[in-house]
């Protein structure tokens, strides 16, 4: 039986299972915040536990009844499960249940259609949307005709699967190519910055820590910022200028969340290269969750797997207003800033993380005070160019003393095309 799905669910039944066969549980309080951010009105919550899945249905009889008790008496237009389901246990539930079916991984592609706002965001989305769609194609052609293929025996349902297939698999394409195309303008601009000796900051850290927030307080930019999952999707850069190191780029990223659906960190390569790009890191925490050390374990996990475990870190604890407690910025035994705690939503505590920064990602600068004589213009001339000049005297003679700081590389480049100035 082929059921037609609603444009949006709005009535919901969860369900969550304690199994015995998963290693890492899901968060049944996480699951319930991640259909309020899809929009939907959770109208029950069944939960249960089994020691493995029901090979058909995920869940057994006398807990399936149960769903559909809740469904009926609700008038629920979906029910949704906090697990990964196959494609043939989705749509056996769907014939039970008659009603929507969604898992983890399609609430979560859901949520990120929502959110989409730019082209390339629209473009990571789709992609994995139709890659989650090529495996449950055949729960949308079960009302028709179904045969084996061959000569006098394709029936009409095996066209129309294959001709969604063919198309699927031509958009899919077109998608890749394009996104490959963003990811090369993407190196293009990161290059740029490379050889202009500019440092990138990226913010990093579990759904809804506060990342965005802290990004609009430093930058005092307008990024969408909302108390729910996956606000943000789109990668946001904004130059950043840092007493005593000059300008950084500050990067704004998706949230990261518990068993990220794969799929969706593969489309999303183009975004997540600004982090595997960066020469900082900045890890934000949600200081008041109770989750807090679990939520630093699976951003670490998704570091791994896209290769940027390597990337210096900095900590930041956000939210510390909720906890009632002073800010403070906490060194490692060599001295090196190593966490700070902070309120990005009063400002509290923002000196300390730009301090932190600027010890972190200025540490190959130079600071010297050097004399020029009146034939070296030119030389005073490129330090100024680069804005590197902090101080500048002049004596009885013309001789120039300036006070200059800036990046080694630069100074080093500087230093090859002028005559040796007297320090």
């Amino acid at each position: 039986m082929f059921f037609d799905r609603p444009d949006s669910g709005e009535s919901a039944v969860l369900v969550h299972l304690k199994l015995g066969s998963e290693s890492q549980r899901e968060d049944p309080r996480e699951f319930e915040e991640l259909v309020l951010s899809a929009g939907g009105d959770p109208v029950a919550y069944i939960m249960g536990a089994r020691d493995v899945p029901h090979a058909r249905t995920f869940v057994g009889s006398g807990k399936l009844a149960e769903i559909k008790v809740q469904v009926d008496e609700q008038c629920a237009e979906v029910v949704m499960f906090n697990h990964a389901l196959s494609p043939s246990q989705e749509r056996n539930l769907e014939q039970e249940l008659e009603c929507r079916v969604l898992d983890r991984t399609g609430l979560i592609l859901d949520i990120f259609a929502q959110r989409a706002r730019t082209h390339e965001g629209k473009l990571q989305v789709e992609l994995a949307l139709l890659q989650h769609i090529a495996t449950r194609l055949v729960r949308g052609w079960t009302h028709l005709e179904r045969q084996k293929g061959g000569i006098g025996l394709r029936g009409p349902g095996e066209t129309q699967l294959e001709t969604d297939r063919r198309l699927l698999r031509a958009r899919i394409k077109s998608i890749t190519a394009r996104l490959e195309k963003v990811r090369k303008q993407r190196d293009q601009g990161r290059r740029s910055r490379k050889r202009a000796e500019i440092p990138t900051v990226s913010l990093v850290g579990y759904t809804n820590a506060g990342k965005s927030t802290l990004f609009n307080y430093m930058t005092e930019s307008t990024v969408y910022v909302a108390d729910q999952l996956f606000a943000t999707l789109d990668p946001t850069l904004r130059r950043l200028e840092l007493e005593n190191v000059g300008p950084v780029v500050l990067a704004d990223t998706v949230g990261f969340i518990a068993h990220l659906p794969h799929k969706l960190v593969e489309a999303f390569k183009a975004t997540l290269e600004e982090t595997l790009n960066a020469d900082l890191l900045l890890h934000v925490v949600d200081g008041a969750s109770d989750e807090r050390d679990s939520n630093i374990a699976e951003v670490q996990d998704v570091l791994t797997e896209i290769g940027a475990e390597g990337i210096p870190q900095l900590q930041v604890f956000n939210k510390l207003d909720l906890l009632e407690q002073a800010p403070r910025l906490e060194r490692n035994a060599e001295g090196r800033p190593e966490r700070v705690w902070l309120s990005a939503a009063t400002g509290a505590g923002i000196e300390l993380l730009l301090q932190a920064i600027a010890e972190l990602v200025g540490q190959d600068m130079v600071s010297e005070e050097l004399y020029l004589d009146p034939g070296q213009g030119g030389l005073r001339a490129a330090f100024y160019s680069m804005g590197a000049v902090e101080r500048e005297d002049y004596d009885d003679a013309g001789v120039a003393c300036l006070r200059v700081h800036l990046p080694r590389a630069d100074w080093n480049r500087i230093m090859k095309k002028g005559p040796e100035p007297l320090f």
